[in-house]
Parts: C-alpha cells; sequence; structure tokens
C-alpha cells in the first residue's frame, strides 16, 4: 500500500517538475539532474528513501564513464566529420547526379542514394542536409524541378542517418535497452534500406505520374563525355555487371569458406553474406578503374573512372566497418575506430587533410561526445531517483490496462514518441523515454510473436523506436531537418550563374509542405515494421535455449526419462547385477552428493510435470 501510495503521489511529482525545468529553458542535462537529485533530497527528508542509497549514484556515474560502447559515437562522428570536411560529399552529389541525372528524376533519385551514402558514413543529420542544401537544391531549382519535392527530397534523405548503421541513435538505443549493437545494427539494416528503395520509389512514380515536376537535365548539362559526345554510360553499365558477377559468385561461396575458415557451428547471417559481397564487388571495380588508369588501356569512360574513384572508396570504408562488426571480428567500437583511421587515410589519399581540418574535427566530435555523455549522466540520475519510488512500477500500471495488450502498447509507444518527436530531439527522447518504456517492453514483448526471443524481441522494438525517431527530424514545429535546409536555402531572389535566370527565394512554407509525403513515406516504413518483424529479425541470430535431453547428449550422458515414464531405480546398479556383486555403499552414498545425478533428477521432475 505504501509503494502503491508512492507511485501515485511522487511519480508525478518528478514529472512536472521536469517539465517545468524544460519549459523555462533550463539545459536538459542539468534539468534532468536537478529534477532527479531535489526530489531524492525531499523523499530523503521525508523518509521515503535511506540515505545509503544516494551512496550508490557515483558508482552509476563511472559505470557510464567506463561503458566501452559510448566509445563509439566519438569515433564513428570523427570519421563521418573527417570524411564530410573533406569535399566527399561534393564529389558524390556531383558524380551520382551525373550518373541518373539524364533520366527524370535522376537528380532526386541521385540526392536519396548520396543520402544513404552519406548516412553510413558522417551519421550526422546536420551535414548530410546542410551539404545536399548547398549542392544540390541549386541545381533543382535551375532545371525546373518542384521546390516541394526538391526540398522534401533533401531533408527526408538527410535523416537517413537515424536508420542506416551505423548511426548513432541505434548505439544510444542498444545501450538504453540493455542489447548488443552489433545486434541492433543488423536488425536495422534491412529496414533503413527498404526506406531509401521507398523513397526512390516515391520518385518514381511522381516521374511517370507528374513528369513536369521532376525533369531530366539538359544535355549540356553533362560534364564527362567522351570525346565522340558519348556519355559513358554503356561502359559503367558494364563495369557494374563485371562487379555485380563478382559479388554474386563470392555470394555462393562465402558460407562455406566462413565456416571453414572461422570454425564455425552455425550458417553465416544473411547480413553478413551482403556486406561482403558488396565489399568484394567495390574492391573488384576499383581495381579495374585503377588498372585502366595505371595502363590508359582506355577501357573505361571518363564517367566510368569517375564513379568509380569517387564512390568506391567510402563504400569500401563502410562494408568493411559493418562487415568486420557483423563477423564478430571487431566490436562496434573497434569498428568505428578502424572507421575513424580509415577516414584519416582517404582524406590524406585526397591531399584534403590539414591542421585546420583536424582542429575543427576533433572539437566537434568532443562537444557531441559531451553533449551525449552530459544527457546520459543527468538521465541516469533522473531514473535511479524514478526506479527508487518504483516509477517502473507506475509506469507499467499505465500500460498494463491498454485495449489490445501488446500491440495496444506498440501503438500507444508509437505515437507517444511521435508526438514528442515534434517537441524534442531524438537524444532526449533516447535517455528519458526510452529507459522508462524499456522494462514494460522487455515483459510484455516476447510472447507477442511466436519463436522470438527476448533479445530479438527488444531489437525489434529498438528498430521501430529509431524508424519512428526519424520523423523527429521533419515534424513541424521543431523539426531540425528543415531549419537545417532553412538556413542554406536561398532567402532572397538570385540570378543563377549558370542559365542567368532569375530564381525565386526558397519559402519556408515550401519547406514545411516538401517535408509532408515523406513524412508518410517514414510512418508506413514504420507500420511495416511493426507488422512485419522478420525484417528486423531475420539478420539476428537466434540464442535457442537446449532441453535437459539435449544438454545430456552434448556432455554424452545419459538422458533424462520421457515424460510419463517412471525412473528406474535400479539403473544405475545393472552393470553391478550382471557380475552378481552388491552395490558399494560407500560409492552410493557418493552418488547423492553428485551435482550431476541433482541436475538429472530435477529435470526427470520437469518432464514430469510437463502436460
Amino acid at each position: 500500500m505504501q509503494t502503491t501510495l508512492l507511485a501515485q503521489q511522487f511519480v508525478p511529482l518528478m514529472f512536472i517538475a521536469l517539465f517545468v525545468l524544460l519549459l523555462t529553458g533550463f539545459p536538459v542535462a542539468f534539468g534532468l539532474a536537478a529534477t532527479g537529485l531535489a526530489l531524492g533530497f525531499v523523499g530523503i527528508e521525508a523518509g521515503i528513501f535511506p540515505a545509503a542509497m544516494f551512496q550508490a549514484l557515483p558508482l552509476r556515474i563511472f559505470g557510464i564513464m567506463q561503458n566501452d560502447t559510448l566509445l563509439a559515437i566519438p569515433f564513428f562522428t570523427f570519421m563521418g566529420i573527417i570524411l564530410e570536411r573533406s569535399g566527399m560529399a561534393e564529389d558524390l552529389l556531383e558524380t551520382v547526379g551525373q550518373v541518373f541525372g539524364p533520366v527524370r528524376g535522376g537528380v532526386a533519385i541521385a540526392v536519396i542514394l548520396v543520402g544513404a551514402l552519406l548516412a553510413a558514413t558522417t551519421g550526422v543529420v546536420a551535414a548530410a542536409v546542410i551539404s545536399m542544401g548547398l549542392i544540390s537544391l541549386p541545381v533543382m531549382l535551375r532545371y525546373g524541378y518542384s521546390r516541394t519535392i526538391a526540398t522534401g527530397t533533401i531533408t527526408a534523405s538527410g535523416t537517413l542517418a537515424q536508420a542506416i548503421p551505423p548511426s548513432l541513435v541505434l548505439i544510444v538505443l542498444a545501450d538504453q535497452l540493455g542489447r548488443s549493437v552489433g545486434d541492433m545494427y543488423s536488425g536495422a539494416l534491412i529496414p533503413g534500406l527498404l526506406l531509401v528503395g521507398l523513397y526512390v520509389a516515391f520518385i518514381v512514380a511522381v516521374a511517370i505520374f507528374k513528369p513536369a515536376m521532376v525533369p531530366a537535365l539538359p544535355p549540356e548539362a553533362l560534364l564527362y563525355k567522351e570525346d565522340n559526345g558519348a556519355s559513358g554510360h554503356k561502359s559503367l553499365l558494364v563495369l557494374v555487371l563485371i562487379c555485380a558477377a563478382v559479388g554474386f559468385a563470392w555470394s555462393r561461396v562465402h558460407n562455406g569458406l566462413m565456416t571453414q575458415w572461422l570454425e564455425r557451428a552455425t550458417p553465416s547471417a544473411g547480413d553478413e553474406i551482403v556486406i561482403l559481397s558488396l565489399t568484394l564487388a567495390s574492391l573488384t571495380g576499383l581495381a579495374l578503374a585503377i588498372i585502366n588508369r595505371v595502363t590508359k588501356m582506355g577501357l573505361l569512360s571518363k564517367l566510368a573512372e569517375q564513379v568509380t574513384f569517387v564512390l568506391m572508396p567510402p563504400l569500401i570504408l563502410i562494408f568493411l566497418v559493418l562487415g568486420t562488426i557483423f563477423l564478430g571480428v571487431a566490436t562496434p567500437t573497434e569498428g568505428g575506430a578502424m572507421g575513424a583511421l580509415g577516414a584519416l587515410i582517404l582524406a590524406m589519399g585526397k591531399r584534403r587533410l590539414s591542421m585546420p581540418l583536424m582542429k575543427q574535427a576533433l572539437d566537434n566530435t568532443a562537444k557531441l561526445a559531451a553533449f551525449v555523455l552530459f544527457i546520459l549522466i543527468g538521465s541516469t540520475v533522473f531514473s535511479f531517483t524514478f526506479n527508487a519510488a518504483d516509477g517502473h512500477i507506475w509506469v507499467e500500471h499505465l500500460f498494463d490496462k491498454i485495449p489490445g495488450g501488446a500491440w495496444g502498447f506498440m501503438v500507444v509507444v508509437n505515437i507517444l514518441v511521435f508526438i514528442l518527436g515534434c517537441f524534442i530531439d531524438f537524444f532526449e527522447i533516447a535517455f528519458i523515454v526510452i529507459p522508462l518504456l524499456a522494462p514494460v517492453a522487455e515483459k510484455i514483448l516476447p510472447g507477442l510473436v511466436p519463436g522470438m526471443t527476448p533479445d530479438q524481441a527488444m531489437i525489434w522494438f529498438g528498430v521501430i523506436i529509431a524508424m519512428n525517431l526519424q520523423t523527429s527530424f521533419l515534424t513541424p514545429p521543431f523539426g531540425f531537418a528543415l531549419f537545417y535546409l532553412r538556413s542554406v536555402a536561398a532567402k532572397f531572389d538570385y540570378k543563377d550563374r549558370v542559365t542567368g535566370k532569375l530564381i525565386p527565394s526558397v519559402k519556408t512554407t515550401e519547406i514545411y509542405k516538401g517535408s509532408i509525403a515523406f513524412i508518410i513515406l517514414q510512418v508506413i516504413m514504420v507500420v511495416a515494421v511493426i507488422a512485419f518483424p522478420v525484417l528486423v529479425t531475420g539478420g539476428i541470430e537466434k540464442v535457442e535455449t537446449l532441453s535437459s535431453e539435449q544438454i545430456m547428449e552434448q556432455l554424452d550422458m545419459p538422458g533424462a526419462p520421457e515424460a510419463g515414464e517412471p525412473a528406474d531405480p535400479t539403473a544405475g546398479m545393472e552393470g553391478a547385477a550382471k557380475e552378481g556383486e552388491m552395490p558399494d555403499p560407500a560409492a552410493e552414498a557418493g552418488k547423492e552428493d553428485d551435482p550431476m545425478k541433482a541436475m538429472m533428477e530435477e529435470a526427470a521432475k520437469d518432464a514430469a510435470k510437463k502436460p
């Protein structure tokens, strides 16, 4: 009764105090910590909490600082900043735009594909949106693209950094849910790629039904032409087919080779096969382009060479980082360190690595890492007091009477996260809301889908939340991606430097309208992941619980009796009876203390109880 009264009175008071602090503009990290500490001291003075309870708080903070998993955040951030500041985004947008430009909607498709690639390298929404807004938006406006399509494509493509590994939000969610980052990456890979495909399908549909909204680039806009005037697409297509053939051939032999080399007992996961096949295909394309340039054979067109030298190095870096994580060779933290080193090597190879660039990258990385850790420490202080007041029981009771059971819980949680995303940042949602929902999800979700293990259920839940958090960057009034694009889009009418035409300014309402269609696409993807959990769990290794009979078989021990079959008390004396000997009392006394015998007897009892 006392616990129930505490949960009904003290826990809502914590929410009210936190809400007041956040409304007054108090920093989130300090607001969380101040709320938790202030109400904790109030609870101590009121005799609700023992004073000794807060002696454990420093240990929890030290545990955060010693968490190796969180080291992946600065590593991947540093990797992304180095690649973005070294001009990779500009090169990619220009090159991929030349590949798809001659078809309707080609520039928009190029923006989506480059956005996906930037998501897998930079992992920072601001960097992706600003880069594409500075480079692609003027091109799209120059050649008559619909302003809502142009702005919506750029902002939505930037948000892919939340769903495609290696994503910072996936690292944070894995840590908050107490699950493996590698499994979270595996689970998010297919939904993230499907979302990219959904974006592309939308642009294709617009190109078919409303071609005037997404015109093709004129011939004079193509930069990498051959001497005879050809575009060079045929040579690029042949190179892609060769690389695809190599990747497909590897996918057929990958399982057998990896099982033998790594001495595995289970077959390779599907995402691992895909990543390493793409890695080998990319290496093949890069090797062919290098050979062609060194020998001056002229087998590849200018476009094919440009695409290979611009696209393949970052692709290889991404595939190597994710491949080592999926193979189990490296942890996500080690993969992030390898990615940071690879980014430095790529920037050095392009002769764009300088001390100002290094200083800027380290400065921004330190700021983001400190920002994340301070919010995490503040949320830990808050959740410490919250759980001490049995707040998790209060939250559980909020959801246990929802119509629809576990499915109702999923619907309500996603609506809640979607609404919160309109007002607060995804880091704040991940650190404040998810720890409150995780215990409830862990209790009711494992039984929702037959055959799903608890780990798979929580990874599924985490991926759904990550896909939902994407919408927080697009939903008014505080959609961060909308403001990022607003900061670089033309605020006044300007004269285009290529065509000489006067281009009207981009209005804020046009940016907001452009996001609506892509918010709908993201919600459709969230619904698809909820309806088809195999999209997430298909790439996660299922850890099965062995029965007592399987344990005995692996230990080369006799199995437990079947259900309904009485145990034979003379089984242990069979050998002695054949020899006509009496059992040794000392040996029998020793068997009573045999832990293996006790475990077998317990297994037999459990089997007999089963219907």
